[in-house]
């Protein structure tokens, strides 16, 4: 099995064998065309003896998707509207994205105004035809966009989640007049109320159908040019994979891809180690993606948002923040130090990757500081160069007038208090005790920051996986196939609809699960999970509640378990108040052959002679003075061996830094966990 993970720096590569042998590979991203970089982490796996027509399974994790959105190259759409609903894309939600700016920034339009036409039909808020769609009106409409030569069409009617029957109409005349043109129904990805979500979903789904279908299109073909000939899977948000085709029907879901493809494998190790408290530390070249967990259940949201757009799609719910290894330090007119968001990403990079980079950051400031030094080994075959950091760093000194050990310290305690601000988000801030969670680091730059985090937030330790700058390459592996279905009711909670409800539970499992068969997978290994979303009569907004049992039994159980999610969520409930079922969901789970992870060789406490690279002069935020850092190999050690801080811990994909009265301990699986000892200076 095979995953690749297309990173704004490195595209990471994992084959793991039948029997845990694993080979890995990381080579620099080709943001011009990802599937390049894909092309030549695959190339790299088969020359460390990766045939590639053995592959039995290739999962990919990928920010186009993302990066389309961001850039704003998206397809040209054409959006088919109810008459009169044209400007829901102009109007959004009714709400100003900064109220207090006398000039806020809008996000910028999906759909030009031109090419958002009306047709005449119209249905009513309870599914009643009010106006009919006839036959003339769908030849008017159609030969309109095929006027306008688009990349990709959208039809969102005014309460198509109701009543479908008008999109389909417009769906099936459509697609035969342009065979070659995607066309996306809000009925068939979205089928949920509020029309401004909706059709922004659809809108989306549309622009981004015709870039995610060329890039997967391209990636297949490359793949199967090198003799790959396995299925081809794609990690969406929401933390499963899906078969490439249908993500390229559904690219919307692929917005979140990659770091999804983190959190599956934060699962997996969590489970491993026996430990269901966990905090994700995912830093790349670019940004950090924070996500905790509880219980060993990943927590997933309904909707998602990107660039101020909102998205009707279960997503896997991460904090991301502009805090990566590529982040640029600066001095702004104030002078104050400022780093991020800003990224040198894949070309030019850090100054210290010897590529004509010209301004600094955070990967140089480590360079500086000495927690990346001349010992260490890049991907890429990339080696560092270190005056070009020394450079870089000493500008930014000399704007703040500081020194370069001065400027390099600052760059990175600027950069611990972003890191430190988003593991705050998503415990802190929402009631939870971060001092009961560990640490998983990963990302070329998560375990650099990881054992600071553990000393500033008093959390109760860190885990460093083996491979923590392939980790969402691997977590790629351990996902399964997933899919999401929804549909709005806006009912009371009341006996009478429970056998409507339970109705619609049974014909979308059976809907999904025949999906799944179709995926090559046995109804033995699939499972669905339910939820609804609920909220008492009169409020504007609702919570998703688990829905552990489908039955009447677990239906009148939603009254407690709502009452008790708002309470915990707000700090308040109100049993007396009517409770009204939003709507319904469910998820089904394929379940794809996981391979046994690999064990290293045991050692005893001391690590071998061999894994002790030097010392080396070391700067640390969190340490007044310099110190001097015992460096190893981790390739070397073996489980059972300990190591006392000051250390750094060197490997290809990433670089771990220990801080004095801080201890490691290297696990059969070797993993590594970071503790402190008790003797921690402050």
């Amino acid at each position: 099995m095979v995953a690749v993970d297309v990173g704004g720096t490195f595209t990471d590569a994992v084959a793991i064998g039948g029997e845990g042998g694993i080979r890995v590979a990381k080579v620099p991203s080709t943001p011009e065309d990802p599937s390049l970089g894909l092309i030549a982490a695959v190339r790299e796996l088969a020359d460390q003896g990766v045939a590639p027509a053995e592959i039995q399974l290739l999962s990919h994790g990928t920010t186009v998707a993302t990066n389309a959105i961001l850039t704003g190259r998206l397809g040209r759409v054409v959006l088919i509207a109810t008459e009169g609903f044209r400007d829901i894309l102009g109007f959004r939600g009714g709400s100003r994205p900064d109220i207090y700016s006398l000039a806020p920034t809008r996000p910028s339009d999906l759909v030009d105004r031109d090419d958002r036409l009306e047709v005449h039909e119209r249905l009513g808020g309870d599914g009643s035809v009010v106006a009919r769609l006839t036959r003339a009106e769908i030849r008017r409409i159609v030969d309109e966009v095929a006027a306008r030569a688009p990349e990709a069409v959208a039809v969102t009617l005014l309460f198509s989640y109701l009543d479908d029957s008008h999109e389909k109409l417009l769906g099936e005349a459509l697609r035969r007049r342009l065979p070659g043109v995607p066309v996306t129904l809000s009925s068939e990805i979205a089928r949920e109320f509020r029309e401004y979500p909706r059709t922004a979903t659809a809108a989306l789904n549309a622009g981004l159908r015709p870039i995610v279908g060329r890039y997967l299109l391209d990636a297949r073909r490359r793949t199967s040019e090198l003799g790959v000939t396995s299925p081809f899977l794609v990690m969406q948000s929401n933390g499963g994979c899906v078969p490439a085709e249908r993500a390229a029907r559904e690219a919307h879901r692929l917005l979140l891809s990659g770091p999804a493809g983190g959190v599956t494998g934060l699962l997996a190790l969590g489970r491993r180690h026996g430990v269901d408290k966990l905090v994700s530390l995912d830093m790349g070249g670019t940004s950090l993606d924070v996500c905790l967990v509880q219980g060993g259940i990943p927590p997933v949201v309904p909707t998602q948002e990107v660039d101020g757009h909102p998205i009707l799609s279960p997503s896997v719910d991460i904090e991301t923040v502009g805090a990566g290894g590529g982040s640029i330090a600066s001095v702004d007119r104030s002078g104050r130090l400022r780093v991020g968001p800003q990224s040198a990403g894949a070309d030019p990079g850090p100054a210290c990757y010897g590529r004509d980079g010209g301004d600094a950051t955070v990967t140089d400031a480590h360079v500086v500081a000495g927690t990346l030094g001349p010992t260490t080994p890049l991907a890429g075959r990339m080696t560092l160069d270190v005056e070009a950091a020394r450079r870089v760093v000493g500008r930014v000194g000399e704007d703040l007038g500081l020194s370069l050990d001065a400027a390099a310290k600052g760059i990175l305690a600027v950069t611990l208090a972003h890191t430190s601000r988003a593991l705050r988000r998503v415990s802190v801030e929402r009631g939870i005790d971060p001092r009961e969670y560990t640490i998983v680091a990963f990302g070329g730059a998560g375990p650099l920051h990881a054992a600071m985090l553990l000393r500033e937030l008093g959390m109760a330790g860190v885990l460093v996986p083996t491979h923590p700058g392939l980790f969402s390459a691997a977590g790629l592996v351990a996902a399964d196939l997933r899919i999401d279905d929804a549909r709005t009711l806006l009912w009371s909670l009341e006996p009478g609809r429970f056998d409507d409800v339970l109705a619609w539970y049974r014909e979308s499992a059976t809907r999904l699960r025949a999906q799944l068969r179709e995926d090559g997978v046995p109804r033995s290994r699939t499972r669905v999970v339910a939820s609804t979303d609920c909220r008492y009569a009169g409020q504007g907004y609702e919570l998703t509640v688990p829905l552990p049992q489908v039955s009447r039994t677990g239906l009148r159980a939603l009254r407690h378990d709502f009452d008790e999610l708002h309470r915990s969520v707000y700090g308040h409930a109100n049993p007396d108040q009517e409770i009204e079922l939003v709507a319904v969901r469910l998820a089904a789970f394929g379940e794809l052959p996981t391979p046994e992870a690999p064990e290293i060789a045991r050692g005893r406490a001391a690590p071998p002679t061999a894994a002790r690279l030097g010392t080396r002069r070391v700067l640390l935020p969190t340490e007044a003075r310099a110190v001097r850092a015992t460096v190893w190999d981790r390739a070397t050690l073996r489980a059972g061996n300990r190591i006392a801080g000051p250390a750094i811990v060197e490997q290809m994909d990433s670089t771990t830094v220990v801080l004095p009265g801080q201890r490691v301990t290297v696990e059969t699986s070797g993993d590594m966990w970071i503790r402190e000892t008790g003797r921690a200076r402050r």
